[in-house]
């Protein structure tokens, strides 16, 4: 099979174009293990050198620390080479007493305490933070982080802080995107169910979903895409391994969105995977470039701890893969037909050149 190049998509309605194939840097704040600073800086330069140009980073990532390592990494580059997105919603400052500092989910990072923030504000000094850990004076796209109840302990506190937003910190976004400093708003949530809310009531251009629009994944495809599809909402996915399981296939301890697979998800798995072997397709190939079929996705994401991970990201992405695999998939009713599908893509893209 012949490697294909990685493209260039425009993110919904914005001016701004997107690779699709970028790196997200949740990694880098050490999230599943330690990633010291030289890993980190080859990682981001061989996902340059294998065609990434857009990068995806947050406050909250390692508390600070992938911001400042994506900073490093980029900010000698020439600027209108790549696109860069990070996210408010989350203020770093420094913990009230010195002593052991409690870091929750992330094994290494930085240690300072974060506190939700989405009011105007708040977004403006998370948006002014974040260029100085960057190290760079303006990001391209800018997202409202975990506003769902994947992140908040309750539906009361989704409430309050999207409140918050209603009043006053989307006024800081809208004037962020109205003046030039950003090139469009977008979201970062973890359930699909937020969507509509957020479309509801804001003039929003793109989402940042991760794990919801996988080969696993797929009930997105029923109202919200629509939806999206129909106010030309842009979308960017992470998680596309479902945090784990369509990189390694239905090993033993397995993991299905940041928790053990359970017995249908491993047995279903199984079966996708038994497909792509007898297309001699990884199955982390067809769960990379899956996604990239719907016509309003414009990037996938997938992060990285180690340089071999980024080499094997960019080489199961830039596999071509046969038509037949994902019409075996659907006629084995693994993936819902009415999934568009990457082949049917890059067709319609090359009919219209």
């Amino acid at each position: 099979m012949t490697p294909r190049p990685i493209g260039v998509r425009r993110l919904g309605r914005t001016d701004v174009s997107l690779s699709e194939f970028g790196l997200g840097t949740a990694p880098l704040g050490d999230l599943f293990a330690k990633v010291d600073d030289e890993e980190a800086a080859e990682l981001i330069e061989i996902a340059w050198e294998g065609g990434a140009r857009y990068f995806d980073t947050s406050p909250w990532y390692g508390r600070g620390q992938a911001e400042h390592r994506l900073g490093r990494a980029l900010y000698r580059r020439r600027r209108d080479d790549y696109v860069l997105s990070t996210k408010i919603g989350r203020l770093l400052k420094r913990p009230l007493k010195p002593g052991p500092f409690a870091r929750g989910q992330w094994i290494g990072g930085l240690e300072f305490e974060t506190v939700f923030d989405y009011g105007y504000d708040g977004v403006m000094r998370s948006f002014e933070d974040s260029l100085q850990r960057l190290g760079i004076n303006r990001v391209d796209l800018l997202l409202v982080h975990d506003l769902d109840g994947w992140s908040h302990r309750n539906a009361a506190a989704v409430d309050a802080h999207f409140d918050q937003l209603i009043v006053s910190g989307w006024r800081a976004l809208a004037e962020l995107r109205d003046s030039g400093a950003i090139g469009g708003i977008g979201a970062g949530v973890n359930m699909s169910d937020a969507i509509p809310r957020f479309l509801d009531a804001f003039d929003i251009d793109f989402f940042l979903l991760a794990m919801r629009y996988t080969l696993l994944e797929t009930d997105v495809l029923d109202d919200v895409f629509p939806r999206c599809a129909e106010r030309g909402v842009g979308i960017v996915i992470g998680g596309g391994y479902n945090s784990g399981i369509l990189a390694t296939g239905a090993v033993p301890g397995a993991m299905y969105n940041y928790a053990p697979a359970s017995p249908d998800i491993l047995d279903r798995v199984a079966k996708i995977d038994a497909v792509c072997k007898r297309h001699n397709v990884p199955i982390a190939a067809a769960a990379l470039q899956f996604p990239l079929g719907h016509p309003i996705v414009a990037s996938i994401v997938p992060g990285a701890i180690k340089v071999n991970q980024v080499e094997r990201n960019l080489a199961a992405f830039r596999l071509s893969l046969p038509a037949d695999l994902w019409a075996e998939l659907k006629h084995e009713k693994l993936l819902r037909a009415d999934a568009p599908t990457p082949s049917e893509w890059f067709t319609n893209a090359a009919a219209s050149i």
